[in-house]
């Protein structure tokens, strides 16, 4: 942690210091307002993923606006959220090991929580904690439609499992989570249209081989920023964990957008210092490794097409420069990061600016919950 901050509630933006993440309200705003558009009037809900954010204020604002809660992906990051008055938190990840069961039935005695299962062996370890601790937790078969991660086989094979669940006293049966996530990236509108199509017929097979077991399937949930609008229309899934939408990222914008589809806005930003003007070719800022992820590579600089990030070290960004005119030291960039939720991860607060002010500081209070 800092001994100091980047910036303080009131300061011109001109005066934060670097490397900051830096949210821009009035974008952020925008985007919050075009998923509710975009849900209003349906029957499909918005669960949104807070590991892209992993901060309470912005949680909060998301159910003030229609969502029924949250997702989270670690036990620890879902204890951050319920303690803020989330109140309905699904842990899209199997949990295994006496300590995080224990930890996730603690928090099922404060607000409704949800977890997935993929195997009989953990459905049985949930049921004795939870029957041991006197608590009702949801659980749910997550179904492999495509990523290739965790996930029983679509169709049948997710049937004994719901039996299994809905045998278990402690348990409760709540659906189903069909999650596609290497969709969210495919660059044309029409691949992410089919990878969909053929998540949605998984999903449906599923659906009807566990209702023939007479069991009801309430919840079929997945989704992401990249895809949300195919399953919002699929008339199989009922619930949305888009996450990125708030933020945006320069993996998400180099999408190519299908007609109909909503145009987000980058709304998050790492604010960087030339630190170094080498030479004419190369200038290098305060913002490498440490300051943005690099997984789904470079970040691009805001707004400044004549400037290339071209390598990342541990505190070094080095930009290729057309000329000597071109950056001066001390000039101040705008990164847009190219996954934003490891590179929220980084960072204890976000910086909200309005206009050329900051606005306020939201803490990033679930950063390094990884337990």
């Amino acid at each position: 942690m800092s001994p100091w901050k980047a910036a303080q509630p009131g300061d011109p933006v001109s005066a934060i210091d670097t490397p900051a993440l830096v949210l821009d309200l009035d974008a952020f705003e925008r985007n919050l307002q075009r998923m509710a558009k975009a849900l209003a009037g349906s029957t499909v809900r918005l669960r949104p993923h807070a590991k892209s954010h992993k901060c309470p204020e912005i949680a909060r604002r998301q159910v003030a606006l229609g969502a029924v809660g949250v997702c989270c992906q670690k036990v620890s990051e879902a204890a951050v959220f319920v303690a803020a008055g989330i109140q309905d938190v699904l842990v899209t990840n199997e949990v295994m090991g006496d300590a995080k069961i224990r930890h996730l039935l603690e928090l099922a005695r404060q607000a409704r929580i949800g977890v997935l299962v993929d195997h009989p062996q953990q459905i049985q370890a949930l049921a004795l904690a939870a029957q041991a601790q006197s608590v009702k937790l949801d659980v749910y078969v997550e179904v492999n439609v495509g990523a290739n991660r965790c996930g029983v086989a679509p169709g049948d094979a997710a049937a004994p499992l719901a039996r299994q669940i809905a045998a278990s006293a402690p348990l409760r049966f709540a659906g189903l989570q069909c999650y596609h996530g290497s969709a969210q990236h495919l660059r044309s509108p029409q691949a992410r249209a089919d990878a969909v199509r053929s998540a949605v017929d998984a999903a449906r097979r599923t659906v009807k081989a566990i209702e023939a077991c007479g069991i009801a399937v309430e919840r079929v949930t997945g989704a992401g920023t990249g895809t949300f609008m195919h399953e919002r229309d699929s008339g199989v899934f009922n619930e949305l964990q888009a996450g990125s939408y708030v933020f945006m990222d320069r993996d998400y914008g180099d999408n190519q957008r299908g007609e109909g589809e909503i145009a987000f806005e980058h709304a998050l930003f790492v604010r960087t210092t030339v630190m170094s003007r080498p030479g004419a070719d190369r200038a290098v800022v305060d913002a490498g490794l440490k300051a943005s992820s690099v997984d789904s590579g470079m970040p691009t600089v805001w707004q400044r097409p004549d400037l290339v990030y071209a390598k990342a070290a541990d505190e070094h960004g080095t930009l290729a420069t057309v000329n000597e005119a071109a950056l001066a030291l001390g000039d101040r960039l705008l990164l847009v990061p190219g996954h934003c939720d490891p590179t929220v991860n980084l960072y204890d607060e976000l910086v909200c600016i309005r206009g050329d002010r900051v606005e306020a500081i939201w803490p990033i209070t679930a950063r390094g919950a990884l337990l």
